[in-house]
Formats: structure tokens, C-alpha cells, sequence
């Protein structure tokens, strides 16, 4: 039961990033909403439904974007597997977590997407991708992750309450 409240949060996730947050650019980077929130909530120690919300927001952001699904799917659950060990190792300094696995999920997206879509024929160089789009996007999923890491960390102590823990 506890599982049904990633439908609605990562569908308005879904439909803000298609239609909000995208146009929230610095030069052509944007944040990437559902990383931030995965990667939020998989660093909370209460969650065992962090590999769920991947597979959920696979799903949804698979219908609405043009990305491939396996980079999707390679990306979201490298961001939760990232955040799972990170949370196991780092959890004195939850921020410092979050902030690590933001960095290393916005380059491990951006650099699968590049791949993928140079392989499918697209003529990006390399050094405009990465100047123009993932270090603007890299500076605003840094900025968007503190606030979306207390919403996630409020979020999971009202879903996983302190005396129903196990």
C-alpha cells in the first residue's frame, strides 16, 4: 500500500518536467525532476521501495519522452543503485550523499544519452554537449536537490512512520 503513492507523485513529476521545468533552462541544460526524486528518495534509510519508483518513473518518462527506453531504464536504476550504496556508507552526511549521487547520476544520464544518440546518427559534438547542456543541467540539479531532498525526507517519515519500522 505503501508503494501506491509513487503513481501520482511521479506522474506530476512527469507532467511538471515536460511542462515546467523544461522550460527552466540555463543555456540548453535543464534539471531533470524525476532524477532528483529518485535519487531522494532511494538515500532515505526507512525506504525499501527505491527500485519500485525506478521502474515506475522508467515507465512514465518512457511515454513521454524520446529517449530510448534502456537508457531510461540503464540511467534511473544506475541513479537508485548509486543512492542504495551511498546511503548504506555516507549516512552521517545525507546532503553529501545526495549531492553525489545528483553529480554522478545527471553525468551518467547525459553521457548514456549522448552515446546512444550518437549512435543512432545524431551529429552533437561532444564538447557543446557537454559545455551547453550537461554543466548547465549538472548547476541545476545541484540547486533543485536540496529542496527536493526535505520534501523526500518528509515525505518518507510520514509514509514510514518511526513506530512501524522494522
Amino acid at each position: 500500500m505503501r508503494n501506491i503513492i509513487a503513481i501520482p507523485l511521479l506522474g506530476l513529476a512527469v507532467i511538471l518536467q515536460s511542462s515546467v521545468v523544461s522550460q527552466i533552462k540555463l543555456l540548453s541544460g535543464y534539471a531533470d525532476l524525476p532524477l532528483l526524486l529518485l535519487a531522494a528518495w532511494a538515500l532515505q534509510e526507512r525506504v525499501n521501495s527505491a527500485w519500485h519508483w525506478a521502474v515506475t518513473a522508467c515507465l512514465m518518462i518512457g511515454f513521454a519522452s524520446g529517449m530510448p527506453w534502456f537508457v531510461l531504464a540503464a540511467g534511473y536504476l544506475g541513479v537508485v543503485f548509486a543512492a542504495r550504496v551511498l546511503q548504506r556508507r555516507v549516512w552521517q552526511a545525507p546532503l553529501l550523499a545526495m549531492f553525489s549521487v545528483v553529480f554522478l547520476g545527471t553525468l551518467f544520464m547525459h553521457l548514456l544519452s549522448f552515446s546512444v544518440l550518437r549512435l543512432f546518427g545524431t551529429p552533437f559534438r561532444f564538447d557543446d554537449v557537454a559545455w551547453l547542456i550537461t554543466l548547465p543541467s549538472l548547476l541545476l540539479n545541484m540547486l533543485f536537490s536540496i529542496p527536493i531532498y526535505a520534501f523526500m525526507r518528509d515525505l518518507a517519515r510520514w509514509v514510514y512512520p518511526e513506530e512501524e519500522r522494522e
